[in-house]
Parts: C-alpha cells; sequence; structure tokens
C-alpha cells in the first residue's frame, strides 16, 4: 500500500489585532512554519534584531521540526493580565477572568502614578484579599522610582514585580532597598548571558518566554543553571505560539508560580479553533490544531517578514 506524503505549507505571515494596547504593540504579527511535528510560531517583537531574533526562529523550528518534551502535568495555573486600562475597567477583566492572580501593567508611557495606583487597587478589589497580585513595569522605572512606587504599592500585598528597572545594576539595588520580591523577564530573555541574573543577584524569581529563551528545551536549561523559581509567561502570541509556553510549563520539575499565559483574549482572532483559554485559571496541556481557514482570514503579504526570518536564520 502506498502511503500519501505529508504536504507542508509554506511559512505563512500573519497579523492578527489586538483588543487593547500592550507593549506598544496593537497588532500582532509574525510568522507560521509547518514541519513534520506540528506548527511553530516566530513572532520577536519589532525592536529586536536579527541575533535576538535568532533565538525566537529556533523555537518556531522545535514546534514545527522537533516537538517538545513530555509533560509531567497536564494542567497550569495562569494569572489573569491587565494592561494599562483604566480602573474600572482593569476591575471587570480579573473579575471575568476565573484566575485567582492577576499581573498588572505599571509604569504605561503618558501616564501617572497615581493611575497605576487606581488600577493596582481596583485589581485587589477583584481578587480579593487571598488573590495573588503582580505588577509589571518592563524596565520603565530608574532606581529612585521603582523603590519608592514598590514601596507604596506594596500596601496591596504584591506577590512580586516584574523587571522594574531595565539593567541587572538597577534590579540588584531596588532589591536591595524593598520587600517585594523581584521578577526578572528582559534582563534575561535579552542579556547575552541570562545567567548573570543569578550572578548579579539581581532576581528572586526568573520570567521565562520559550520564543525568546530559543525553545522549550533550551529554555529548561536556563531555569536549571539560573536556580531560581520560574513563572512562564507568554509573548502575546497565537494559540500556536502559546503552546511552546504551555510545553515549557508543563516539563518543569517545579511551578510554584502561576503562569502568564492566559493572553489568548488580548487578540481578536485565533488561527486554531479550540483556542488556548484558560478555564477556572488553569490551561490544559494541550496543543490545538490549525484551522486552514482561519489561517488563511489572518494571512498577510509581507516581504520585509519573510526577510527578517531569513536574516534571523544566517
Amino acid at each position: 500500500m502506498t502511503r500519501s506524503p505529508v504536504l507542508f505549507r509554506a511559512p505563512v505571515v500573519f497579523r492578527v489585532a489586538m483588543r487593547t494596547r500592550f507593549r506598544g504593540q496593537t497588532v500582532r504579527e509574525g510568522v507560521l512554519l509547518h514541519g513534520p511535528a506540528g506548527w511553530g510560531e516566530f513572532s520577536p517583537f519589532p525592536e529586536y534584531g536579527p541575533r535576538e531574533c535568532a533565538r525566537w526562529l529556533a523555537c518556531a523550528r522545535e514546534a514545527a521540526f522537533e516537538g517538545w518534551p513530555e509533560p509531567v502535568r497536564d494542567s497550569v495555573p495562569v494569572n489573569a493580565t491587565v494592561p494599562a486600562v483604566a480602573a474600572e475597567r482593569a476591575f471587570e477583566l480579573v473579575r471575568g477572568s476565573g484566575c485567582a492572580t492577576a499581573k498588572v501593567k505599571v509604569a504605561e508611557r503618558g501616564q501617572t502614578f497615581a493611575e497605576d495606583l487606581a488600577r493596582v487597587e481596583a485589581v485587589r478589589d477583584a481578587l480579593g484579599p487571598a488573590g495573588r497580585l503582580r505588577v509589571d513595569a518592563n524596565g520603565a522605572w530608574d532606581v529612585g522610582e521603582a523603590v519608592r512606587h514598590l514601596k507604596e504599592l506594596d500596601r496591596f500585598d504584591l506577590e512580586y514585580a516584574e523587571q522594574p528597572c531595565a539593567t541587572l545594576d538597577e534590579l540588584a539595588a531596588v532589591r536591595r532597598a524593598v520587600d517585594v520580591p523581584i521578577a526578572a523577564d528582559e534582563s534575561i530573555r535579552r542579556a547575552e548571558d541570562p545567567l548573570r541574573v543569578k550572578a548579579a543577584e539581581a532576581a528572586d524569581i526568573a520570567v521565562v518566554k520559550a520564543q525568546p529563551l530559543g525553545g522549550v528545551r533550551n529554555a529548561l536549561r536556563v531555569v536549571e543553571a539560573c536556580g531560581l523559581p520560574a513563572v512562564v509567561s507568554s509573548a502575546v502570541e497565537t494559540s500556536v505560539g502559546l503552546a511552546a509556553g504551555l510545553a515549557l510549563a508543563a516539563a518543569l520539575p517545579e511551578l510554584p508560580y502561576a503562569c502568564g499565559l492566559g493572553t489568548m483574549p488580548l487578540l481578536t482572532g485565533d488561527v486554531v479553533d479550540d483556542s488556548l483559554v484558560p478555564v477556572d485559571g488553569r490551561l490544559a496541556v494541550r496543543r490545538p490544531a490549525v484551522n486552514p481557514e482561519l489561517l488563511s482570514a489572518f494571512e498577510i503579504e509581507s516581504p520585509s517578514w519573510l526577510r527578517r526570518m531569513q536574516e534571523a536564520s544566517l
């Protein structure tokens, strides 16, 4: 009996609008790759150059051509993600999420610290006293601002503060000055040597993302070498990209914190039928199949994205 050949799609460039501006982005674009193991996503942010993008491409290729390690758990707890919206909207997002943990964006360009305070207070009200609350400044504060703001925000009982400052030296200084645990995100995914975070005693927690760290297997090695508790987060991807983050969270030997993988609601659409959306604050470990019709609906012509992928492979 002759077996039919497996047909692989050429790379597909996609664009999906976002419901709310997040990290300065109003759309998410990238390239989806198809291989014998399934689909992989290459969607680095616009400011990343070829050298950094190479890691994102490695993750997409791992997903498409190798697959992932076996999971050690069948579901993963996730946090609600709250963009820099008004306090009333922040309350609604958290109440409707079903999550017992929320991460709140602060230090948004053009906004005041008073707006941050109001948003964080609203989220604490939505979570109740038993819920876990984190803030993320994306490296926007200097040391003095971070120390002042975190001491004030800690009245809402923060679980941790993610990347309050940009550099490792600044993170270390803030960590020495406040009681709030410090989580490193950009310092791990953009540094030439992510392990410098541990050496600098700059963080209590490592926030890891599958794409920026070069795939699930490499991210597992980084977590092991760091020796810090890990939180797996997304890069605001489609369910194709999210599946890699979910595979990472599912394969970690220990998972003490809820993960930032509940970001699909930030997008207006998806390329799969069964999107990776949390239920009662958890994501079931699975890999949804791409729907060709949905894929076509979000496909765009973009030589620049194909060129960017090619430059990342050099």
